[in-house]
């Protein structure tokens, strides 16, 4: 099966945390990016915001996107602001699973995760290992699955998909 795993710039946030990268090409299209999630790949994961989300759910409504789920990366450790009285401690995370994810051998997964945000990874938002390998588990994926990194930033993604694509192939 065929996975794309999107962790874009959350909707008016890319100029205000990208901008001095190499790559920084402006603000992303969700609207295409939800379009090509759904018709490209068997299963997909895109990461968002709090605040975006309403704006997500209109874009995924008007494409008749269907079969995903929302679910949570909770932040128990998370970056306080100034100024901002309700942290942001919780970033939505909608999956479309390529198929049912197998339990029998592991452990039967929640529809959110406990993990706090990385530091000094390089990239603001680069995902903890323990919330990819969750990702993993809720596409329903298997280590002979291709992983489509669309936004690979420091390669986290990467890094966490072949350790986990070798340590379910070969279990202990």
């Amino acid at each position: 099966m065929k996975l794309g795993y999107a962790d874009p710039p959350y909707p008016h946030q890319a100029a205000k945390h990208y901008s001095n990268q190499a790559d920084y090409s402006g603000e992303v299209d969700h609207r295409a990016l939800l379009k090509h999630l759904d018709s490209d790949y068997d299963g997909w994961l895109l990461h968002t915001s709090s605040p975006a989300l309403p704006e997500i759910l209109h874009l995924v409504h008007d494409l008749g996107i269907s079969g995903y789920r929302i679910m949570a990366w909770v932040k128990p450790f998370a970056a306080f602001k100034r100024n901002v009285s309700v942290a942001y401690a919780w970033e939505p995370v909608l999956i479309k699973a390529a198929r049912k994810p197998v339990v029998s051998g592991r452990i039967v997964m929640r529809d959110w995760v406990a993990e706090s945000i990385t530091m000094k990874r390089g990239l603001t938002g680069a995902k903890p290992d323990a919330v990819c390998r969750w990702a993993f588990e809720m596409l329903g994926a298997e280590p002979n699955d291709t992983l489509d990194d669309l936004f690979p930033g420091t390669g986290a993604v990467w890094l966490a998909w072949e350790t986990w694509c070798s340590e379910v192939a070969e279990p202990k």
